[in-house]
């Protein structure tokens, strides 16, 4: 999903997406990995979001909730929200479930929360995307998403226009206010 989002960035040519992930928490959440992992994606740094034009962030739901390495690392923005250098940068949320009803726009609302903290714009996907209309799995006003089955099933042509649409509203709206 990401990578279909980034390509939705990409398509305004005054925007470019980095992609990041997060590493994996203990129980106890605290960071179980190196800083730097051994392939794959660097991971998320707090300087990322400083710098930023506008932030997409995504995770899979767990009963109806953001995943446990996404909500540590947001728990530590603190600094970001002292200084204020999220306000007014737009904001959106994508998310994947293993069902239909797995929660998808509990978990978008979750993630929306912090950043509506950090008073960010928060924008989703508006039912102009034709898309939303179609979709017979994931896609929703709130953010893009995916319905991946037990088995990962691959992104439905609808899923992948949710995923570029909402990737290239954020994109703009950075552009418009920047």
């Amino acid at each position: 999903m990401a990578e279909e989002i980034g390509l939705g960035v990409d398509s305004n040519t005054d925007c470019e997406a980095v992609l990041r992930c997060l590493p994996p928490v203990s129980a106890l959440s605290e960071q179980v990995d190196d800083a730097v992992p051994d392939s794959g994606l660097p991971y998320a740094q707090l300087s990322d979001l400083e710098n930023c034009a506008g932030l997409l962030i995504g995770s899979p739901g767990y009963f109806g909730n953001m995943a446990a390495p996404l909500k540590y690392f947001l728990d530590q923005t603190s600094p970001l929200w002292l200084s204020g250098a999220m306000i007014g940068k737009p904001g959106a949320v994508f998310t994947a479930t293993s069902s239909l009803h797995g929660g998808q726009e509990t978990v978008l609302t979750s993630m929306m929360l912090p950043l509506l903290h950090h008073g960010m714009l928060i924008t989703g996907i508006p039912y102009s995307e034709a898309a939303l209309n179609q979709t017979r799995s994931g896609g929703t006003p709130y953010g893009a998403s995916h319905v991946a089955g037990q088995q990962g099933l691959a992104l439905s042509d609808h899923e992948q226009s949710a995923c570029r649409a909402l990737g290239q509203r954020v994109a703009d709206l950075a552009c418009k206010l920047n």
